[in-house]
């Protein structure tokens, strides 16, 4: 038993006799000390496992939570942090050990034993720790507590003992030692406070814990701010989310909700505060500096990103150290002599001193790994602070903003100071512009410091000839700025030039029927090419500058070090030794990043000082408030809307979100004075308004509106009506008088019914018609509760069912700018419904008839004015020009000049004011002629209702066919489909790439493909070629000495010498032309790629049958070649690069490692595969989170855009609370999902760091190893470590760039979805030159057995129709709705598919005629006119074939010759887009001038009369029957008695001739459809 015992002594202390006396006291034997050292860390380890493994949840006091992250202890962060460096001494104190045994020649096991037992309790400690916090069980902290101080004791002994040796100072142990005392103590000192904190043991009452509020909230997913330390650094809370959304998409439930601390009314509040403070009472109108505010409330973790940025700069000059110390030791430790070292001291215990530490190569490379791991987490640490930082700026600033926007004064907007434009740029741009300045604020001030220490570093190396190397660095810097504004610009020119391109496509899009019909697209198609050659010229200028951008980065490090070495050269006669020239390389290459960096960060900082100056001046400009409610003599009170000071800290945390915004900026309540007499509901006395330019827009306004009546306001054009009413509700500027509101006694305000009538918001339907981005139905409620009765007795009054049923959704579809486009008229109606539906007192109507026709009119008259309004004595104010109302309203005031003509009831006025009266009658009689023209006429409404049915007629055609075919279809398209497998979702899309490059010209990708390699071989060349040369002079220095001391062999080394410099100069020069040659190449490669791309796809789209136009949304096609077109032009080409090169970077880094030390392959293949798995997920959910992250973007961009428009109907409702919420709302969605994304983005990055410190450390540890089997020089090992450094580097990039380019291979992908679209067939099978000159001349027509379908999938819309239209006759065509009618009129044209049958024009079949040649023959004019922006010249003649005369000659048969001469230009006079600047008769004239130019003698027109009135209409008949008496007309009419008339009539039904005849015959059969047509006509 003994002797085992011994054996086993024997090697814990060494087989030395004395080792075990204890002669001079148990104390004084460092053997024991050691072993009472293990005593402590063996306690914690047999108390914590059992602990741990006996699974204690039954005990365990959890709250119901969903995440075991909610409760930190005291001191937690710091207690981590000790922990960290804790197990750091470990490390070292047990190498120093290993070291020391092997010394020592015998196993001394308690020189390292003790250290690794100490780093086993230490993990174990931390991981007992966290297990207690999650389950909240403090009790057993106490078993730490006493380990804490154990060790504590047991180390102090130890520390005690070392300090009685004279000798000790020197050695590394004692100093471990001291550390080790210190961390106990500090952590012991944590204990404590835990302990005084919670008062778990030792106190009677233990305190209670409640979970932050953030995380009772189960919708609460971002828990960045609530796991523990190491959770934080590494982002080890995402891996369930990023694995997870391989099987399933990330959608915006899974993003969960913000925590508190990050919302937007959060930060609004920290800011505003700021800003608010700088007021001082004694200079209140200072303005406050934005700079100021923004550091008071986001400086602090500012200042901390700076710190980790500045650990990590400092730390990042350990790599090129430590490779120099390597290097160097590797060439020493050549011919050591071993055993010369000063053995036994201490007890006969060999200690390290602490000198040698730092030359053992393995301990420097453990070290360098643990160095650049640090580095890595300061890093990412940095950003992240700093990202999330900027997000709740952005937040906090959007809120300023839409606060401010709500307050603004409207003559502010009406006044042009600011413009829609300018409020959408604050938004859009200004604030993402400031956000990505704080991202990258840290670097302003961390790079100057990172830029010196490199460059004091690189003089310590390599002497005065570093300084040089560094100059060339800094000199090209400002290149490179001058290079990135350059860029700036062009890209401005480039988006100017893009926009208009869009613009020209929007057009032909919209009008795509009409070019079709006169054969016109390859004119237009041409003009939208000659824009995008200026496009792309400017695309050309910006890839150019792009490529120099990519070059210098490239050469810039090449060069510094051609300049270093060749100067160091000329210098000192030799090369540099091999440990210098690597740490050279490298610095160089931390030197470059910062520098290419500054050029962008100093270029965001102007961008910022810019975006900050605007900003000011939109938070100081006019706002509505105090002013337009000084009245003379009694002001309203305002004080409601003031916030009383220090109220902000007051909030209730415990209140849900909504209330808080309610109470803290309450929304300005009118506060009502009682007035004299009760029946006036708003009394205006001695008022004199301005919109705030001094002008008086109304004067002298004394005025009252009877309570519970409907009052009239009339008056000509521009006299001042709706500005009575906005400056009623208080949006103008009052100079004298003031508006009176009444107040209604408090006991009416009980409940009736249901919904209380709310005294202080105002119904008001503005002039300009205003929708929200939603359904119908939100639009119609707008906020209020949903009755469903009111709801349908408001949508009847304004006659809006039969619009919603056309709606491809009915009144749950999205309608807005987003949403589908209505008509004015619609638009119009759907205003007035809000304002009905609104339970207010007061209801302001601004002309709501203006888009209304006659029928439309009466019925919203009668029904929701007289019957709806009145019917609930709710008071309304009407403003209106049909004065034949006059005779409902109870009370008038009649306008004229911004004053009040008069005011009355309409008896009143017909007693004392005569002339006004008979002025009235007169208009009122013409009003009523126009009333019978307009009865008379086919209604406006009908036709806009006939072009939403229109426009949805492809809707209810897919409907018919078998639906399950067009599921199926649709899944095989759209990747984004659950049922499609995960696996689809991690493919890298090769197709579309392989499209993409080939679309780029195979040439192209050849020359690409074959420089770049070239280019990182010569790189690579470079490096070795250094490595060769310092390590041969190296060696020469060594041996030199020995052999040649008479001086021959210098001289061969000088020659040799210069041999090397020559060849590295000539590698050098190489390969920064090699640089150039790549980054030109594929930019150039990206520039061809997208005009092949965009010129097809223009060339398709254009081509395809009008069919493809009815299917596919105009927004659509519209993206193709606004945002894809954009991303291809742009993005796609600097991802391509980016993702290349640091692809071959990578690569070639690792293959330099494997060929110098071929073992390094072992390690590589697990990280190969953890690398594989990494950029598999990360990429998925990437794609996702960018998904969410854009479109979460648009609804908040819209809602700023739409509440800037709507503002007047917004503060009339006093709905900016509501609107708040919404912007709130829509600010935190947008921002949660920025933040998950750039937190998934630290993620990857931390991992592939960590990836990249192991390769460093493999490819260390692979020299070390196989140097000690002398395997080869020591340069080598330099270059393999340089690059294992560089690796580190690029490897996330790789990652990232993939992640890019597969979203933006998705813009390529759709452009090529639609470059499958099939053409029309343009040839025919005749020639066009067989075609006579003149052909048709006669006109003659046959149809025989005509069948026609949409689509071979549809049925037909006409079936065997049979006519013959003898030359010269005038046919008229009717039928009811979708008859076939117009497709008829299109199959003349052969725009629809022609299956059976022919239509034989002039003995020739149509569908053997080019397309070009039979449209270009014919002429049609079409229901709804189109006009496209240019001169009237261009719209009517854009062939450019006709004269001046003859163009003047169609305008006077149009009836337009008059106003055209009076225009500025005549002929070349503007037309803007959509010849919105004419009125839509004027429009439709221009379409039959267009028609008349065309000297052809077949003419059709398409129910061409419907929008003009009555007296044009007759003048054209009869033009028509005269100026084409010797033409073949054939009209489509809605309005039958326009063709009766007509030589031949033929009434279809469903696609059926049911009558032929002349109409005179037809009009005998009293039982036939054309008779019955004309009853219901006259």
């Amino acid at each position: 038993m003994e002797q085992l015992d011994g054996g086993r002594a024997l090697s814990f202390c060494g087989n030395n006799s004395t080792a075990y006396s204890v002669k001079n006291g148990v104390l004084n034997n460092p053997c024991f000390v050691d072993a009472l050292n293990l005593v402590p860390h063996v306690f914690l380890l047999f108390i914590t496992f059992p602990i741990l493994f006996i699974g204690w949840g039954s005990q365990s006091s959890k709250v119901q939570i969903h995440h075991n992250t909610w409760l930190h202890f005291p001191g937690h962060n710091m207690r981590w942090i000790l922990t960290f460096l804790l197990l750091l001494v470990h490390v070292c104190e047990f190498s120093e050990g290993i070291v020391c045994n092997m010394v020592m020649g015998t196993n001394h096991l308690h020189l390292f034993m003790p250290a690794f037992m100490g780093f086993v309790a230490a993990t174990t400690s931390v991981v007992y720790y966290h297990n207690i916090e999650t389950s909240n069980f403090p009790k057993l902290l106490l078993v730490l507590f006493i380990y804490w101080v154990l060790a504590f004791i047991t180390k102090s002994i130890k520390l005690w003992k070392f300090a009685e040796d004279k000798g000790a100072a020197q050695y590394l142990r004692l100093y471990i030692t001291a550390l080790l005392v210190i961390l106990y103590g500090l952590l012991m000192a944590v204990e404590i406070n835990v302990i005084r904190v919670r008062k778990y043991v030792f106190f009677a009452n233990p305190q209670k814990v409640k979970p932050p509020e953030d995380l009772q909230d189960l919708g609460v997913r971002f828990l960045q701010p609530f796991v523990n330390l190491l959770s934080k650094a590494t982002y080890w809370w995402m891996n369930p989310l990023i694995i997870g959304a391989h099987k399933r998409p990330i959608e915006l439930k899974k993003i969960g909700k913000l925590p508190i601390a990050m919302r937007a009314l959060t930060n609004y509040l920290r800011l505003k505060d700021a800003y608010e403070d700088q007021r001082t009472p004694e200079d209140p109108d200072r303005s406050p500096s934005i700079w100021r505010s923004m550091y008071r409330a986001f400086g602090r973790p500012i200042l901390l990103s700076s710190t980790f940025r500045y650990l990590a700069d400092l730390l990042g000059f350990a790599g090129p150290l430590c490779i120099s110390r390597i290097v160097e030791q590797l060439n020493s430790e050549k011919d050591v002599p071993e055993g010369n070292n000063t053995t036994v001291t201490y007890f006969e215990n060999y200690h390290m001193s602490s000198h040698e530490l730092l030359q053992n190569s393995s301990i420097l490379a453990v070290l360098l790994f643990l160095a650049l791991i640090l580095q890595r987490t300061f890093l990412q640490a940095s950003y992240y602070v700093t990202i999330e930082t900027g997000i709740n700026m952005r937040g906090a600033l959007l809120a300023m903003i839409y606060n401010k926007i709500l307050r603004l004064s409207t003559s502010n907007m009406s006044m042009g100071e600011m413009t829609l434009g300018q409020i959408n740029n604050l938004v859009a741009i200004e604030t993402n512009q400031l956000m990505w300045f704080l991202f990258l604020c840290p670097n302003l001030w961390a790079m100057p410091v990172q830029i010196v220490m490199g460059i004091i570093l690189l003089r310590h190396f390599m002497g005065s000839s570093a300084l040089v190397g560094a100059a060339v660095i800094v000199l090209l810097a400002p290149v490179q700025y001058l290079i990135a504004t350059k860029l700036a610009d062009t890209q401005k020119i480039t988006l100017e030039h893009s926009t208009d391109r869009v613009k020209k496509t929007t057009e032909i899009l919209k009008g795509i029927k009409l070019l079709k019909l006169y054969a016109w697209e390859n004119i237009f198609c041409d003009s939208v090419e000659e824009t995008r050659g200026k496009e792309l010229t400017s695309l050309r200028t910006f890839a150019f500058y792009t490529s120099m951008s990519i070059f210098m980065n490239a050469a810039i490090p090449i060069a510094a070090v051609l300049a270093t070495f060749v100067t160091y050269h000329i210098l000192n006669e030799e090369g540099p030794s091999p440990s210098q020239a690597f740490a050279a390389l490298s610095l160089f290459h931390i030197l470059v990043t910062p520098l290419f960096l500054l050029s962008t960060v100093v270029r965001f900082a102007v961008k910022a000082l810019v975006s900050v100056q605007k900003l000011g001046e939109f938070l100081q400009s006019d706002e509505i408030g105090d002013d337009s409610w000084r009245n003379g003599d009694i002001s309203v009170s305002f004080e409601a809307g003031k916030k009383p000071m220090g109220m902000t800290k007051a909030i209730n945390r415990k209140q849900p979100m909504r209330y808080q915004m309610d109470n803290y900026e309450q929304p300005t309540r009118r506060q009502m004075r009682p007035s004299e007499t009760e029946d006036v509901a708003v009394k205006v006395t001695g008022g004199s308004f301005t919109w705030g330019n001094n002008l008086l827009t109304l004067s002298d306004i004394n005025i009252r509106i009877p309570t519970g009546q409907l009052t009239m306001i009339v008056g000509q054009v521009g006299c001042g009506k709706s500005s009575l009413l906005l400056a009623m509700l208080g949006e103008m500027q009052a100079i004298e008088g003031g508006v009176y509101w009444s107040k209604q006694p408090d006991c009416e305000v009980i409940h009736e019914g249901n919904i209380s009538k709310n005294r202080n918001s105002v119904a008001y339907a503005a002039q300009k018609s205003w929708l929200l981005n939603a359904t119908v139905e939100e639009n119609i409620t707008f906020g209020s509760p949903f009755n469903k009765q009111r709801y349908k007795a408001v949508i009847d009054a304004c006659s809006l069912q039969p619009d919603i049923d056309l709606l491809p959704f009915g009144d749950q579809t999205e309608i807005g700018e987003r949403g589908i486009n209505l008509s004015g008229g619609q638009r119009q109606r759907i205003c007035v419904a809000r304002a009905l539906y609104q339970n207010t007192n007061i209801v302001f109507l601004d002309d709501p008839f203006s888009a209304l026709d006659i029928h439309l009119s009466d019925h919203l008259m009668q029904e929701g004015i007289l019957k709806f309004l009145q019917d609930d004595k709710r008071t309304v104010v009407l403003v209106t020009h049909k004065l034949q109302y006059l005779i409902h309203a109870d009370w008038i005031i009649a306008m004229k000049d911004g004053t009040v003509l008069r005011e009355g009831t309409l008896k009143d006025i017909q007693t004392h004011d005569i002339e006004l009266y008979d002025h009235w009658k007169t208009l009122m009689n013409r009003q009523d002629q126009g009333l019978e023209k307009d009865i008379q006429q086919d209604s406006q409404t009908t036709l806009e209702r006939k072009t939403l049915r229109r426009a949805f007629y492809s809707r209810e055609a897919k409907n018919q066919i078998d639906d399950e075919d067009e599921e199926e279809e649709a899944e095989e398209e759209d990747d984004d489909n659950f049922s499609t497998t995960t696996n689809r979702r991690s493919k890298i899309p090769w197709k579309v790439c392989w499209c993409y490059l080939s679309s780029g010209g195979f040439f192209m990708v050849f020359l690409m493909i074959f420089s770049k390699l070239l280019k990182h071989s010569v790189i690579v060349a470079i490096d070795y070629w250094l490595a060769n040369w310092t390590s041969k002079i190296n060696n020469s220095a060594e041996t030199g000495t020995d052999m040649y001391i008479n001086g021959t062999r210098p001289t061969n080394t000088a020659v040799q010498d210069s041999y090397y410099l020559l060849v590295f100069i000539i590698l050098c020069a190489a390969g920064i032309t090699l640089c150039l040659i790549t980054s030109l190449t594929v930019e150039f490669l990206g520039l061809s790629a997208a005009t092949n791309l965009h010129h097809n796809l223009l060339n398709k789209i254009i081509h395809a049958p009008i069919r493809f136009f009815d299917i596919t949304p105009l927004g659509q096609i519209l993206n193709r070649f606004s945002a894809d077109t954009n991303i291809i032009d742009q993005h796609i080409p600097s991802t391509l690069e980016s993702l290349t090169r640091s692809t071959l970077l990578c690569l070639s880094g690792i293959g330099v490692i494997a060929s110098i030390t071929p073992i390094f392959l072992v390690a590589l293949v697990p990280l190969a595969v953890a690398f594989y798995f990494i950029q598999k997920y990360f990429r998925v959910a990437s794609k996702d989170l960018q998904d969410l992250d854009d479109s979460t973007q648009l609804p908040l961009l819209c809602h700023f855009s739409e509440t800037a428009e709507g503002l007047t109907t917004i503060r009339a409702f006093r709905h900016e609370a509501r609107f708040k919420q919404r912007m709130l709302e829509l600010t935190d969605t947008n921002n949660t999902a920025y933040l998950f994304l750039s937190a998934a983005n630290r993620w990857l990055e931390v991992r592939t760091d960590y990836l990249g410190a192991v390769i460093v450390l493999a490819a260390a540890a692979a020299s070390i190893w196989s140097f000690h089997y002398g395997l080869h020089p020591g340069g080598l090992v330099g270059l393999g470590l340089t690059y294992a450094l560089t690796v580190t580097n690029y490897l996330n990039w790789v990652v990232r760039n993939l992640a890019d380019l597969e979203v933006q291979m998705a813009a390529v992908k759709k452009v090529n979805s639609f470059l499958s679209t099939e053409s029309e067939n343009y040839e025919g099978s005749m020639d066009a030159s067989q075609v006579p000159e003149n052909w048709p001349q006669d006109g003659e027509i046959k149809i025989q057995g005509l069948c026609v379908r949409y689509d071979p999938m549809l049925k037909p819309v006409l079936k065997h129709v049979n006519a013959y239209i003898k030359p010269g006759q005038k046919v008229g065509i009717c039928g009811r709705t979708g008859s076939g009618k117009s497709s008829l009129s299109l199959a003349f044209f052969n725009m629809v598919d022609i299956f059976e049958g022919k239509i034989i024009i002039d003995g020739i079949d149509i569908c053997k005629l080019p397309l070009q040649t039979l449209r270009s023959r014919l002429s049609i004019i079409l229901q709804d006119p189109v006009l496209f922006s240019g001169s009237i010249r261009f719209n009517l003649d854009p062939e450019k074939m006709c004269t001046d005369d003859r163009l003047w000659e169609a305008l006077e048969i149009a009836q337009l010759k008059n106003m055209v001469k009076a225009l500025p230009g005549g002929l070349d006079a503007v037309v803007t887009e959509g010849g919105e600047n004419f009125s839509v008769g004027q429009r439709q004239l221009f379409c039959l001038a267009r028609a008349f130019v065309r000297k052809s003698s077949i003419f059709i027109m398409d129910e061409a009369t419907a929008s003009i009135d009555m007296a044009t209409e007759n003048i054209l008949q009869k033009v028509v029957m005269t100026a084409f008496a010797d033409r073949t007309v054939v009209t489509i009419a809605h309005r039958v008695h326009t063709i009766l008339t007509a030589d031949l009539v033929i009434v279809m039904k469903r696609g059926n001739i049911m009558e032929y005849d002349k109409p005179e015959t037809l009009l005998e059969q009293e039982d036939g459809m054309f008779a019955s047509f004309v009853k219901a006509d006259m």
